[in-house]
């Protein structure tokens, strides 16, 4: 063993000891409240990451999207075809509220969407539960803020995970969650004219 070799392995050494002996101490578990929040992409991607991993698992789960309306995703698209065994989804938003224009009835498809969430997250069999762009409902007054939270904190069952996705997060919601991720945007290609790409996008 070279001399950088016997140094690097004893840096590694005493790296592994400290990590076990910091991993010793976290032995509890609870269902999490997540939040992907931020400008940047990648959202409600890395949301569905788990989902996949719940059905891997063979784990029960849901998905409930607030704002998308009925386009075809690849991610919706394979839940639907193999896994709505495993994974109830529902889509229950009309599109991006540009392009609905109408607040009426965008705050009645979030209100049923939030009756729907409560559902699902009710029910223990489910141990994940995500709730696709949220944050833009919440933002927009279609969904109180406030009945969110006291939902999450006082009936959410204990095991339960509730995953809740969309730019600008409110900080009441930041402030209950156990983990909350901010996606930064440093470059998209909207922005040199390219448009939203199957595979990448939905």
């Amino acid at each position: 063993m070279t001399e950088d070799t016997e140094r690097h392995a004893v840096k590694m050494a005493k790296k592994k000891a400290a990590r076990d002996k910091i991993m010793a101490t976290k032995t509890d578990q609870k269902g999490l409240v997540i939040v992907h929040t931020g400008k940047g992409k990648g959202k409600s991607s890395a949301a569905f990451g788990m989902i996949f991993r719940c059905i891997a698992h063979d784990m029960r789960c849901a998905v409930v999207q607030f704002i998308k309306g009925g386009m075809s995703t690849g991610e919706r698209d394979l839940i639907l075809r193999h896994f709505t065994d495993t994974c109830a989804f529902y889509t229950m938003g009309e599109g991006f509220t540009w392009e609905t224009q109408d607040r009426t009835r965008d705050t009645e498809m979030a209100q049923a969407a939030w009756a729907k969430a409560r559902e699902l997250i009710r029910d223990p069999a489910n141990k994940m539960v995500l709730l696709d762009e949220i944050n833009i409902a919440i933002r927009y007054d279609y969904v109180d803020i406030a009945e969110v939270v006291a939902f999450l904190r006082d009936e959410k069952p204990p095991m339960t995970h509730v995953v809740l996705t969309g730019r600008n997060a409110h900080e009441d919601l930041i402030d209950l969650a156990d983990l909350v991720t901010e996606m930064e945007l440093v470059k998209h290609p909207f922005r040199s004219g390219i448009k939203a790409q199957i595979g990448v996008e939905y």
